[in-house]
């Protein structure tokens, strides 16, 4: 990384978690993550999931037809495990690059998880043949049981499910998608394990449970992990300020029109595709650990998942962001995370 302060020069990097969505979203979100990133992991969980290589392969050809700023841009496409899997389509996939890896969602722990899995001894012996052809596992790390309070299912699905997990498949990659909670990042640094990472999104570095709540409910902050207590914001920043290789970027960006969000029952996700890169490297600044942003942005992950550095080069430059107050598509809207607040980095 090359940095006076007022210009940083760092390998493009990659959003290991993003959400783009179909059609007419699709088409209006993905030039923001084309500016940013040269690769993204697309997530799964559409209406009618990506449970097989064809469904991918269809996904994967809408995106790039999409592409309108970068026609270098590589979408990572991912499996949605179901009890059903077929593990010879799961090996097809992998061994052709058709999937990165596989997405375990218990069932109806966030949006359109409603297929996800019940009980995870059910794919068992999915995971020992990931384990086997070295197919990384990436987790919605949340206990779905109603009784267990919502600020807790993180914390729980470590001690549940995740540690058993483990100890039953040692060498099984796992990427503990967004997380939240210090719980999280010890137990993440603790293993110090090449089998084992995490992800933190833009949005669970910067705010806590209070900005959702101060002045009045924010329905556009409700995302799912929930944000926290400020003690586990504090945990992440410093999670990224260590210089700890088993951490990377996951902007979780997941649109959905302000219709849905205000709902009587709002969807969870928040839309930073805007911004993302612009909000980590405030955070990195106000951390004293822009010699470690690099590394986070654009070398951890692909080093996680065995893939090639990019060579591509982004620019960042100290100069005032006006973050859009809406993204219009047709007669909806989206709001984008921190809509008309002003950063104090842009892009070149």
């Amino acid at each position: 990384m090359m940095s006076n302060f007022k210009k940083i020069k760092i390998i493009k990097p990659d959003d290991w978690h993003v959400h783009i969505r179909e059609n007419k979203i699709l088409k209006k979100v993905l030039p923001y993550t084309e500016m940013f990133y040269q690769r993204a992991i697309i997530m799964p969980n559409l209406k009618e999931p990506i449970i097989d290589c064809k469904k991918a392969l269809s996904y994967r050809s809408k995106i790039i037809q999409s592409c309108k700023l970068n026609k270098k841009f590589q979408p990572l496409m991912i499996c949605y495990l179901t009890k059903e899997t077929s593990l010879k389509e799961l090996k097809y996939g992998f061994l052709k690059k058709i999937f990165i890896g596989s997405k375990l969602y218990l069932n109806n722990s966030t949006t359109n998880a409603n297929t996800g899995i019940n009980k995870i001894n059910d794919i068992f012996h999915i995971l020992e043949f990931m384990q086997k052809i070295k197919m990384p596992l990436l987790i919605h790390g949340e206990e779905n049981n109603p009784n267990i309070d919502i600020y807790d299912r993180e914390s729980k699905f470590i001690d549940n499910i995740l540690e058993p997990l483990r100890k039953k498949f040692p060498e099984l990659k796992i990427i503990l998608e967004h997380i939240t909670t210090k719980e999280s990042v010890s137990y993440i640094e603790e293993n110090n394990s090449p089998y084992l990472a995490g992800t933190i999104t833009p949005h669970h570095l910067m705010l806590n449970r209070n900005n959702m709540f101060f002045g009045g409910i924010h329905p556009n902050l409700y995302c799912l992990p929930i944000l926290k207590r400020n003690t586990h914001q504090i945990a992440l920043r410093k999670a990224i300020s260590n210089g700890n290789k088993n951490f990377f970027l996951g902007s979780d960006s997941a649109p959905h029109f302000y219709k849905n969000k205000i709902n009587s029952i709002g969807c969870a996700g928040i839309f930073n595709a805007p911004s993302s890169l612009l909000c980590y490297v405030s955070v990195f600044e106000e951390m004293n650990a822009l010699k470690y942003f690099e590394d986070f942005c654009s070398k951890n992950g692909p080093n996680f998942y065995n893939l090639p550095i990019n060579k591509e080069i982004i620019t960042l430059v100290k100069k005032p962001f006006k973050v859009p107050s809406k993204i219009t598509i047709g007669k909806n809207f989206i709001i984008p995370f921190l809509s008309n607040k002003v950063l104090q980095w842009s892009i070149l």
